[in-house]
């Protein structure tokens, strides 16, 4: 608990830190660390399944789709590097080795790019949303990041002090649904926050009443984003993405939250 809790501050001041210093620019690349770091951890999940997807060529794309709607949507938008992806790795199965693999390998190394890199472009999307004040998109993404990441916070308090009832015990067996309803209610708490001590940067009627509406079901798609991650670990036969932070696991770990609420997050703000 005191290595999670730890990281989990150390993490909020690395992108507190890069954000502040580097504005919209540095939480852009630092969103695209985190896809190709995940991506990259996903990838070796998948070959503990003994599958064999081209994770260089994956990664490299991967990074393109993130960087995509920031720096050329023009001419390279995240879809269209998606299509070209498939052309890429139609092409490239043709020289795969173990022949028995083809599909396996071109319908794994696709997911990749979708799962990851594709849903997780969005938050790069919400940064970049036209709005009068300079800051409303990066401030709209870190108010994403931080309701998806403090539901995990709240279940795990909450599901320490009264879990009960299982909520996934065949997927999550620790997760109950006393810390779910938890977890709910503090990204709620944690919405209408922001929103209420950041009113000038987030769009105008964003109230912290309507925060803490559009936060409880993003909040519930974070539950549920987390436990597809456990599927797939469970497939993969392994407790952690990973073993780059301590208390937490892979980096892996600490994006599965944000795969489904990025692009969720992303209708939502663009419909305000």
């Amino acid at each position: 608990m005191g290595k999670r809790i730890f990281s989990t501050l150390l993490l909020w001041t690395i992108v507190l830190v890069c954000i502040g210093w580097f504005g919209t620019t540095g939480g852009i690349w630092l969103l695209t660390a985190i896809s190709v770091l995940t991506q990259r951890e996903f990838y070796q999940m998948l070959k503990r399944m003994g599958m064999d997807p081209f994770d260089r060529l994956g990664l490299i794309l991967g990074a393109l789709i993130t960087l995509a709607p920031a720096y050329f949507p023009a001419l390279a938008s995240p879809e269209n590097l998606l299509a070209l992806a498939v052309v890429v790795f139609a092409l490239r199965i043709l020289g795969e080795r173990e022949p028995h693999n083809r599909v396996e390998t071109l319908a794994w190394t696709l997911f990749g790019l979708v799962y990851v890199p594709f849903m997780l472009q969005f938050l790069v999307r919400i940064i970049r949303i036209d709005a009068p004040h300079p800051h409303t998109g990066l401030v709209l993404a870190i108010w994403l990041i931080a309701v998806s990441k403090f539901c995990d916070v709240g279940a795990l308090l909450t599901g320490l002090a009264f879990g009960k009832h299982k909520m996934a015990p065949g997927i999550s067996p620790k997760k109950t649904w006393e810390g779910a309803a938890g977890g709910v209610l503090t990204s709620a708490a944690i919405g209408a926050g922001i929103a209420y001590f950041l009113p000038h940067e987030l769009p105008a009627g964003f109230t912290p009443l309507l925060a803490a509406a559009i936060a409880a079901p993003l909040a519930a798609l974070a539950i549920v984003s987390d436990l597809v991650e456990s599927i797939i670990k469970r497939r993969a036969d392994t407790k952690d993405a990973g073993q780059t932070i301590p208390g937490i696991g892979g980096v892996f770990d600490l994006s599965d939250s944000l795969i489904l609420t990025a692009p969720a997050g992303f209708v939502v703000f663009s419909l305000l």
